[in-house]
């Protein structure tokens, strides 16, 4: 796989408006679908309660993207990747706080849900997701077990195709290979778990919706922007001149699968619909990363909205992401001995997560942050970073 320098400009901010604003539209949309499920048990917010499942899809489309293009950056500009220092960094990143919540979901059962985990090394491993049945406790880190099968994986495929001398477009055709076996794999599943005869669906959560094997294709949307972004500079830079199309048809798909999957994700008395459950989710996913290439664009609508509180958001959404479930459990109990009205139950849960969240990146995330850039700056080796990964460049 060969890449080509791209042609950035020095000095840009570590941090993107857009990225933080869709970061903290994902997590929004997560929040509001577990507080119907978990909470209130009525969608709350309207129609976003009843879609806010997406909000991890986003999730997977920008974690594709952020690990992708740190990626793909350092090996346009001939570093060599470090195996060590890429492991190192995503452990310092997320498990610091992952392994205190999950500590109280087995030291406080009770207080955390009341529900039996899966056993400890299931989550230790990150394979908590597979077979996962609906109701066990600390049940949402079945995406972050995704996530981090894909980051364990990523840097050896790389490895394998630079080693190969594969050109940047094999690295498409794999992406799109990939898609489509993981298409196959949820036809054969959803024709075993996705009608309700014979109480099928009762396994739809285990063997799709928690799936590796049905969900981690979602990730490859947004790896494949920061490959294109990378790959092909001066074609990534024609884009800013098309942004008015681009993002008329990122929210036009975007919108137009959301009115699928309202309407069509789960069919009453029939089962879960085979479109949504066979293409939705890989469809989803790529009008996210449409989303996301116009959200890069600096003249796009969601870079140049500033929306306040957004970007805080998007800094604890990890730790939002964690907590926001206990947390409506133990607000729920309690509001019926305190006499909590509904409109208290939201606040409090809304006011409390904030707070936890906060916590957490403040006295766990970013310390970890810290160690982590201080031992292993980046994930690249430093003595060979001036190295070539390959003779021929992709030119745009």
């Amino acid at each position: 796989m060969n890449l080509s320098p791209p042609r950035h400009s020095a000095g840009q901010s570590s941090r993107h408006s857009g990225l933080d604003l869709l970061r903290a539209c994902a997590i929004l949309l997560v929040f509001m679908y577990h507080y119907m499920v978990f909470v209130s048990g009525e969608p709350t917010f309207g129609w976003l309660s009843r879609i806010g499942w997406v909000g991890v899809d986003l999730f997977f489309v920008l974690s594709g993207y952020l690990i992708g293009n740190q990626l793909f950056k350092g090996l346009a500009q001939g570093k060599q990747l470090s195996f060590r220092r890429f492991y190192w960094r995503r452990a310092l990143r997320t498990w610091p706080v992952f392994w205190l919540v999950l500590a109280a979901f087995f030291l406080l059962p009770e207080l955390m849900g009341g529900n039996t985990p899966p056993p400890l090394w299931r989550f230790l491993t990150f394979t908590q997701n597979y077979q996962l049945m609906p109701g066990t406790a600390f049940s949402h880190a079945w995406s972050l077990c995704i996530e981090e099968q894909f980051y364990f994986l990523l840097p050896l495929v790389a490895f394998v195709c630079l080693r190969l001398g594969r050109k940047v477009q094999h690295a498409f055709y794999l992406m799109g290979a990939l898609i489509v076996a993981a298409v196959c794999y949820r036809y054969q599943m959803w024709q075993l778990y996705g009608l309700e005869a014979d109480g099928q669906t009762r396994y739809f959560n285990a063997f799709i919706y928690y799936s590796s094997f049905a969900r981690m294709d979602e990730l490859l949307p947004g790896l494949a922007v920061a490959l294109f972004k990378n790959a092909y500079p001066t074609r990534w830079t024609a884009l800013a001149h098309h942004q008015q199309k681009l993002q008329l048809i990122a929210f036009g798909a975007v919108g137009l699968m959301l009115y699928l999957l309202l309407n069509f994700a789960y069919i009453k008395d029939e089962g879960y619909g085979f479109f949504a459950t066979v293409f939705g989710y890989s469809l989803l996913a790529m009008a996210f990363a449409l989303l996301l290439m116009s959200a890069l664009q600096p003249g796009s609508l969601l870079a140049r909205w500033q929306v306040p509180g957004a970007a805080t958001l998007a800094l604890w959404s990890y730790s939002l992401y964690l907590v926001h479930k206990p947390i409506g459990f133990i607000v729920q109990q309690q509001a019926p001995a305190q006499g909590w009205s509904d409109g208290t139950v939201l606040l409090l849960n809304i006011l409390l997560s904030l707070a936890v969240s906060a916590l957490l990146y403040k006295l766990i995330e970013v310390p970890a942050m810290a160690l982590r850039d201080r031992v292993y700056p980046d994930i690249f080796r430093p003595d060979l970073a001036a190295a070539p990964v390959a003779e021929a460049k992709v030119t745009g």
